[in-house]
């Protein structure tokens, strides 16, 4: 069984990485004090503009195309999620609403957008990004096998930004600021911090790593566009709420949910699994995650001004 588990862990890694970026953007917003369940939505562009992109470039400039498409992916991911800041902050909108409304546009436009195109709705690459092991840090006893072999170079890109994310919001002025327009945004503003900056500073991160998440999916195991990132955008969200918005928490929620969908997948060739109901394993995170909200809702530490309209005039 260890064996197995070992096996599989780079594939946990690839599949958690997505989950954890996407995360770690809702992060972001949340902390600033909007709602952000458009998570879903600001994915799928992430990787439809990706998928273009690479679609693109993969002929001409093959060595470069990858990383401009993941580069595409985040911009288009911060132009998005402009009609969620604009809706939320400026008007004042209901940010649910307004995140199912990101949500369900991305998608039909990214599928429309695809099938002028293609003509199918589905846009394939022929490049992706190659797994490789790490000189020296793969031949670590047990840790090596894990971490450091048989790896995308994206997921260590992901922790680099997970980790500059905690100190970011921890350690720097601008964290304090971001996370007090979280709490309370009336002290915030009286003590000269722009509230509405915040906010949308907050917002444009969250779609930038969402847009990335989405674009890694299509230069690592997707390899394909098809309209849709399988949910990935909420479980980013349930991540971020079983891990009580706080970055570690985080890592280890979207670590859980990405090991879980690896074997869900993968389950059905692994012979101690193969009579075992596949659907299962593929509903047992959310199954945990609202025994774990159930349990833990009195404790939770959400953000205690997130998803209140913020007005100036009114303070």
């Amino acid at each position: 069984m260890f064996d197995i588990i070992l096996n599989i862990f780079p594939y946990a890694l690839a599949f958690t990485a997505p989950i954890l970026i996407t995360s770690l953007g809702g992060l972001y917003s949340e902390r600033s004090g909007i709602i952000n369940i458009g998570l879903e939505g600001l994915m799928v562009v992430g990787f439809f503009a990706g998928a273009v992109t690479i679609k693109a470039l993969e002929v001409a400039i093959p060595d470069l195309s990858l990383i401009i498409g993941l580069v595409v992916g985040v911009l288009a991911g911060i132009t998005f999620s402009l009609l969620h800041a604009f809706a939320s902050i400026n008007l004042n909108a209901n940010q649910v609403i307004s995140g199912v409304a990101i949500n369900m546009l991305a998608t039909a436009l990214t599928v429309f957008l695809a099938r002028t195109i293609t003509g199918s709705g589905n846009i394939g690459i022929t490049l992706g990004i190659v797994r490789q092991d790490i000189p020296l840090l793969s031949k670590i006893p047990l840790l090596g096998p894990m971490f450091f072999s048989n790896v995308y170079y994206t997921t260590w890109i992901v922790l680099v930004i997970w980790g500059l994310s905690w100190f970011l919001l921890y350690k720097t002025s601008f964290g304090l600021r971001l996370r007090a327009c979280g709490e309370h945004p009336n002290a915030a503003a009286s003590a000269g911090v722009n509230v509405y900056k915040m906010r949308y500073i907050g917002v444009m991160f969250s779609g930038g790593l969402a847009g990335l998440g989405g674009a890694v999916m299509i230069a690592t195991y997707a390899g394909e566009f098809n309209g849709t990132v399988a949910g990935l955008g909420f479980l980013a969200l349930a991540a971020l709420i079983f891990g009580q918005w706080k970055p570690l928490g985080i890592l280890g929620a979207a670590f859980f949910f990405g090991f879980s969908r690896t074997i869900a997948d993968i389950s059905q060739v692994i012979p101690q699994f193969e009579n075992f109901p596949p659907l299962i394993l593929k509903i047992f995170p959310y199954v945990i995650t609202l025994f774990a909200l159930v349990l833990f809702s009195k404790s939770s530490k959400a953000p205690k001004a997130v998803g209140q309209p913020f007005d100036l005039q009114g303070k």
